[in-house]
């Protein structure tokens, strides 16, 4: 742990050592050896006059020696060294700080003294060379002599600051406390300025922090591969998505203060991609707010977080408003009546938006000059200042509950009409009205759908050419492929992520199509939600199995939705199994919810064992259906049947009408026995 190494060498008995030494000392000083790691060091040498200790304890070097004066013989006395004599002694290893003798007072033997070197390698030279040394009566060693033990000392770090605190109690207390109310006023009063001020990008120092940072990033190739791959390989896609970027360019340019941009399509198509990283790539300023942590968090305190991480709100300080809460109730229990100190949901989510709408003001009228109009002339005649506020997955779960959407609303609508900044709103479902949300406005909207043909295959393409992949199978192959999975842009990158792997085409389509139908047999079939039943999802998968599209009024005739309805068919839109095609803003009909879903419900109705199962799991639910029909209609026809005959005279008509119901009913029901009775034939069959 010390470094350096002894060297031992014999020599003519004539030859004095220091002259050996002398001779040494000048030859490295003639022909210097660098240090490896520090090039202004030099190696130097000295002789070892003592017995050194060699020793591989686990001890570290310290630039303070302990020396203590031993006696040359047992029983012996030992004579102790002045400064004057130590610091003759072992000042040619190097320079000396301060040279410490033990206090006479104490009795402590054997005597000892300590040595402060300036470098720690001056201690450890004198250390190996002085060790086990006898000083003579000359040097001070007594009339027998003084052997020296050297030792290192670990020198004790003095807390000095904690000391000076602690001893200036006047000073430093007030300090405190100036401290402490100063940033709790700035972060309580004006949280967005504590953003502002923390915010990197806003200065020179932090601008050469990430420039270094991205900069060793790319010598070292750490997730830049990927970066880079992810924007060629999409460049078919943005090439082919001009004319929308081009129109957002526009809108942004010429912004008026009642529009908002809505970018609508299903899951999968890259909404946000294609906005962040395509269509605002010019902007600098830039906030993405995602609604589905929000909406999807438990609890005020929860979705209170989950709200002000989005914008960067800091801090949120719930624990005060418990506190509050807390006094709130004992006061409400004390004298009958609420304090109201603490604040609600609705009241934090206001804070949450004002501060981030100031935050976004400041940032637009930073162009602004003092001679310049005033504030409001500036940001209207200015909107390529702006920011940009994207609001994605817009209306995620809006029925569970419209809080947050009700006050994200309220925010983008008064963003936008002051001219604070640009709001684009991101939905997957392409049904969403958003005339609730903001009335009175006017919306431009985009509708991304799914790749072309002919796009797709450029796509995977230069997927697999950015990582140098081949493709091994014919790319006629590839028209096929393409023709089975459509052109969401996931199931795509899915493709090529699979060739890279060393998967073939088919088999790459094959496990696609295999993963697809058993998430639809998990998510929509086993662990549905309470919003649609198992039959509603398995009538239409069966549906569209065989169709590229159903009617939207046949499959609300059919006797799987007499109970269920629209409801059933909105539910399972959003969940993602189904999309509804529109027509002047009615439902028309209903496709898969995915394209590669059209062959994922083939895959599932070709297995025999599978539709024998859900087939008579569906067939008994109308079966008990039927059966409650037909006792409520025989519950009715009870009733009647004790009525008068001149009251049952008048109820004629009605009664055949029950009656007519009752066999229907039966007919149904007794169809349904019969083709679950095959059903499970086909079942003891498989087993």
């Amino acid at each position: 742990m010390e470094g350096g190494s002894f060297v031992k060498f014999a020599h003519d008995p004539g030859i004095n050592v220091k002259e050996i030494e002398a001779s040494v000392k000048r030859f490295l000083q003639e022909n210097p050896v660098k240090h490896t790691f520090r090039l202004k060091r030099r190696v130097k040498a000295s002789l070892v006059v003592g017995t050194p200790w060699i020793e591989d304890l686990f001890r570290f070097p310290s630039s303070r020696i302990k020396v203590e004066f031993l006696p040359t013989i047992a029983g012996g006395e030992a004579a102790e060294l002045s400064q004057e004599e130590l610091f003759s002694l072992f000042r040619p290893f190097g320079r000396l700080v301060n040279v410490t003798s033990q206090p006479p007072d104490l009795k402590i033997l054997p005597r000892y003294a300590f040595l402060n070197f300036r470098a720690v390698r001056h201690a450890v030279m004198a250390k190996n060379c002085l060790h086990g040394v006898t000083v003579p009566y000359a040097g001070g060693g007594g009339m027998n002599g003084t052997v020296l033990r050297l030792g290192y000392e670990q020198i004790a770090k003095t807390r000095w600051m904690r000391g000076w605190l602690a001893s200036h109690p006047r000073t430093v207390i007030p300090l405190i406390v100036f401290l402490v109310a100063t940033i709790i006023t700035v972060v309580v009063l004006d949280p967005a300025n504590i953003t502002q001020l923390f915010a990197l990008g806003e200065n020179k120092a932090s601008q050469w922090l990430l420039s270094q940072i991205n900069s060793a990033r790319d010598n070292l190739g750490y997730g830049h591969h990927l970066y880079q791959a992810d924007k060629a390989g999409f460049k078919a896609l943005k090439d082919d998505r001009k004319e929308s970027i081009a129109k957002i360019h526009k809108w942004l340019e010429n912004s008026s203060a009642d529009s908002l941009i809505v970018i609508q399509g299903p899951r999968g198509s890259r909404k946000k991609e294609f906005a962040i990283d395509q269509a605002l790539s010019n902007k600098k300023y830039v906030l993405n707010i995602d609604c589905r942590p929000v909406q999807e968090a438990r609890g005020d305190t929860k979705t209170i977080t989950a709200a002000a991480n989005q914008v960067g709100y800091w801090p949120v300080l719930l624990w005060m408003n418990k506190i509050i809460n807390l006094i709130d109730i004992t006061a409400q229990g004390m004298i009958h009546t609420k304090t109201d100190f603490s604040e609600t949901l609705d009241s934090q989510l206001d804070n949450i938006f004002e501060n981030t709408s100031e935050a976004l003001r400041k940032i637009a009228m930073r162009g602004r000059k003092k001679t310049d109009e005033d504030v409001d002339k500036y940001l209207q005649a200015h909107p390529e200042c702006r920011p940009v506020v994207v609001i994605d997955n817009f209306l995620h779960r809006s029925k569970e509950s419209t809080m947050f959407y009700h006050k994200i609303s309220e925010w983008a609508a008064k963003i936008t009409r002051d001219n604070v900044a640009h709001v684009i709103l991101l939905t997957d479902d392409v049904s969403k009205s958003f005339g609730k949300a903001f009335p009175d406005y006017a919306f431009r909207q985009i509708s991304l759908e799914d790749c072309s043909p002919g796009i797709a295959k450029r796509v995977v393409i230069d997927l697999l050419k950015e990582d140098n992949t081949e493709l091994q199978d014919d790319k006629g192959e590839l028209d096929g492929c393409i023709d089975k999975l459509g052109g969401r842009i996931t199931d795509l990158e899915d493709l090529s992520r699979r060739i890279k792997t060393g998967e073939t085409l088919r088999e790459a389509v094959d496990k696609i199509i295999k993963h697809s139908a058993s998430e639809i047999l998990k998510t929509y079939i086993f662990d549905h939600s309470s919003d649609w039943s198992a039959k509603d999802a398995w009538f239409l998968v069966k549906a569209l199995a065989s169709k590229d599209e159903i009617g939207y009024s046949d499959v609300l005739l059919s006797e799987n939705f007499q109970s269920a309805g629209e409801a059933s068919l909105q539910a399972l839109e959003e969940a993602g199994l189904l999309t509804i095609t529109r027509t002047n803003g009615r439902p028309q009909g209903i496709r898969p919810g995915r394209p590669v879903y059209r062959h994922a419900f083939g895959r599932l109705t070709s297995d025999h064992v599978l539709v024998a199962k859900l087939d008579l799991a569906t067939l008994d639910e109308l079966a008990r259906m039927e059966s409650q029909s037909i006792e409520k209609y025989e519950a009715e026809l009870q009733r009647v049947v004790v009525l008068p005959k001149e009251a049952a005279a008048g109820l004629v008509p009605r009664i055949k009408w029950l009656g007519d119901r009752l066999q229907e009913c039966q007919a149904k029901l007794e169809r349904y026995e019969s083709e679950s009775q095959g059903l499970r034939k086909t079942l003891q069959k498989a087993h």
